[in-house]
């Protein structure tokens, strides 16, 4: 059998929607590029990129036409947004399409000692490196997106021994894993969508941290969650369901918690630091990267 390669070149904030859409109509994951080219030995940080390239890949069957006209449309709706490169195509065969699969996703550093390498990457780690293991073909939450990499970074400033972490959104479990290699004591993960909540789970089990990492299908407010149970409560989601969820996530917050709440635009900022305001938490601290911010909070 032969395969269709299909590629997008596009800016680092809009790599988890294409990725979604490619997720849905490709065939067995999608795969994520960009330049690794920096020495973290010498003090260097991971460049934040101009462009990502997504790919995924498609049978050459009776599907194909349908399935490349609904990735076409929906890199024509974000390219609306964003200046996204046409969509590429090339032909492979069959007994090339696993390697090339494989040949396109690198580990990524962020921050510090942070090292997100997909599962089948070799990946000589430093003495303080903290490699989470993630198989690209969940296409949520793989580190590329400026919240994700943001609330990486600054988890890493904030976690302490025995911190006790819970995910809200939690998507690949990226956040929850990260935290407890960081030396957490235990990270709650919830997750509304089944099929995030399954692959979050697989990494969980790959990273081998199911004693200390949980996640469940569900939101606030949950029986798993008690209030006033967490020293760091991650919302990495959407303004919207920040300001929907406020009383929920500062509840769950232990005395001297914080509340790192992320996927936020800036236009929505005033509007979620006003209801964060509202129900008695304070603003420590903010994230700007490019359009996207994220807010740090303590009750």
């Amino acid at each position: 059998m032969k395969w269709i390669e299909l590629a997008v070149d596009a800016p680092p904030e809009f790599v988890e929607p294409l990725t979604e859409i490619f997720h849905r109509y490709g065939h067995g994951g999608v795969a994520t590029e960009q330049d690794a080219g920096h020495n973290p030995d010498e003090g260097e940080r991971a460049p934040i990129p101009d462009y990502v390239t997504v790919r995924t890949y498609l049978p050459l069957d009776s599907t194909t036409h349908n399935r490349r006209e609904q990735i076409d449309v929906g890199v024509r709706l974000v390219a609306y947004l964003a200046d996204v490169s046409p969509l590429r195509e090339r032909v492979i065969e069959e007994q090339d399409w696993q390697n090339a699969w494989k040949e396109h996703f690198y580990p990524l550093r962020i921050g510090r000692n942070i090292v997100i390498c997909p599962t089948w990457r070799e990946y000589r780690a430093g003495p303080s490196d903290q490699v989470i293991l993630l198989d690209p073909g969940m296409a949520f939450g793989t580190g590329h997106h400026p919240t994700t990499r943001t609330c990486l970074e600054v988890l890493e400033d904030l976690v302490e021994p025995g911190s006790r972490v819970l995910d809200v959104g939690c998507g690949s479990a990226i956040l929850s894993m990260t935290a407890v290699a960081l030396g957490a004591a235990s990270a709650f993960g919830l997750e509304i969508d089944p099929i995030a909540t399954r692959a979050a789970n697989d990494n969980v089990a790959v990273n081998r941290q199911e004693s200390r990492v949980t996640i469940a299908h569900g939101t606030l407010p949950s029986s798993l969650a008690p209030e006033r149970s967490f020293d760091i409560v991650v919302a990495n989601i959407s303004a919207k369901v920040v300001i929907d969820l406020a009383p929920q996530l500062l509840r769950a917050m232990a005395d001297c918690g914080r509340l790192m709440a992320s996927g936020i635009i800036q236009d929505h900022v005033d509007a979620v630091v006003s209801t964060i305001e509202s129900h008695g938490g304070s603003i420590e601290d903010r994230f700007v990267d490019g359009d996207w911010v994220t807010l740090l909070a303590s009750s």
